[in-house]
Order: structure tokens, then C-alpha cells, then sequence
């Protein structure tokens, strides 16, 4: 009887583990099968990055840049002391710094937009994406395929591709882009979907 008693008390836990996994998998499978990050209302000590999820994507610029100048310069974001050297988002109030020259950006002009289509998954800060693998010339989200922008190559160096967290933002003023925000570091990249 004791045996018996064992035996149906191991397959009852069992079944109860099973169905946890199986509960968490589900309810991963919402946030591109991982678990949704910690989302910190006054950011950390920098003021960028470590978890915080902007509430929305930047608003359309009022800026309109012209055609780049012969010798031209990359811009500077280091807006505070502490604060990365990359385009960013602010903590404290969602400020999106960096995304101020317009539709007229020569850096992000592509001849055919959209010519993979438009990205049907979420989008904004209910959704966070796994980064699955690739390099910044070709990389995977929940089975969905992105490229960052040339010019913002250098922006994305210390992104892990294998496991980072990101968020995808409409761009409002570059016409076949996406922004993906880096969760970790609060920084961002305009990214174009391959499908």
C-alpha cells in the first residue's frame, strides 16, 4: 500500500510540474517566448536603460535636415554625464534623444520602402522581443527578420544577439523603419523588417 501510495503521490507532482511548465510557456509565448522585463518608473542611476520600456515611440520631428555637408560629423548624444554615446531614451520622462533630423535624413532615405512588407507582430511597450541570433546585418525575433541601418552600425556594437530584450516602435519620420529599443542599455536603432 505504501508502495502504491508513492507511486501515485510521484505521479501527481509530476503532472503538477508539467503543467506549471506548460503554463509558463504559454504565458512567455505573449512576450516572444520570454518573459516580459522589469519595467523601473525612475530608471537607475544613469537615467537610461537597465529594464525601463518607453510608454511610446518618439513624435514626429520639426526638424528637416538637408543633404549631409562634405566632412560632416556624427552628432553627439552624450546629453548627461553617464549617459551613452548612441542614440537613447530617457528614464525619467520617455524623451527619445537622437531622433530630431526629420523625414528628410539622407542616413535613413531608402529607395523601396517596405519592400519586404510591413511587420505584422506587436509593436510598442506591451511587447518585448528576444533577440534570437544574427549580427546587425541580419537578425531574428520570434521567427521575423530585421536589419539595422548602416548608419547605425556603430550604435548596436554592444548588443547581444543572442539574448538581449528589445522593443519595436513605428518610426513616424523615416519611411521603411523601425525603431528597436535595447531594454538593457536604453538605447535604440532603426532597424528595416526582411520578413
Amino acid at each position: 500500500m505504501r508502495r502504491f501510495v508513492g507511486f501515485m503521490f510521484a505521479v501527481l507532482l509530476g503532472f503538477a510540474f508539467s503543467c506549471t511548465s506548460l503554463c509558463a510557456q504559454q504565458h512567455g509565448s505573449q512576450h516572444g517566448g520570454q518573459p516580459k522585463a522589469t519595467q523601473h518608473s525612475g530608471g537607475h542611476e544613469q537615467g537610461v536603460g537597465n529594464g525601463h520600456i518607453p510608454q511610446h515611440g518618439p513624435a514626429p520631428a520639426r526638424n528637416q535636415v538637408g543633404r549631409p555637408q562634405q566632412g560632416e560629423r556624427r552628432p553627439t548624444y552624450r546629453d548627461e554625464q553617464g549617459h551613452p554615446e548612441a542614440p537613447h531614451v530617457h528614464a525619467q520622462d520617455d524623451r527619445w534623444v537622437g531622433h530630431e533630423t526629420g523625414r528628410n535624413d539622407p542616413h535613413y532615405h531608402l529607395e523601396h520602402p517596405w519592400e519586404h512588407g510591413h511587420f505584422a507582430g506587436a509593436i510598442g511597450p506591451q511587447h518585448i522581443w528576444r533577440l534570437h541570433g544574427g549580427n546587425r546585418e541580419r537578425f531574428d525575433i520570434g521567427g521575423f527578420f530585421f536589419s539595422v541601418a548602416p548608419y547605425d552600425y556603430d550604435y548596436c556594437s554592444d548588443w547581444l544577439w543572442d539574448s538581449d530584450d528589445i522593443v519595436l516602435y513605428a518610426d513616424p519620420d523615416h519611411v521603411g523603419w523601425y525603431l528597436a529599443y535595447n531594454t538593457r542599455f536604453g538605447t535604440y536603432v532603426h532597424v528595416m523588417f526582411l520578413g
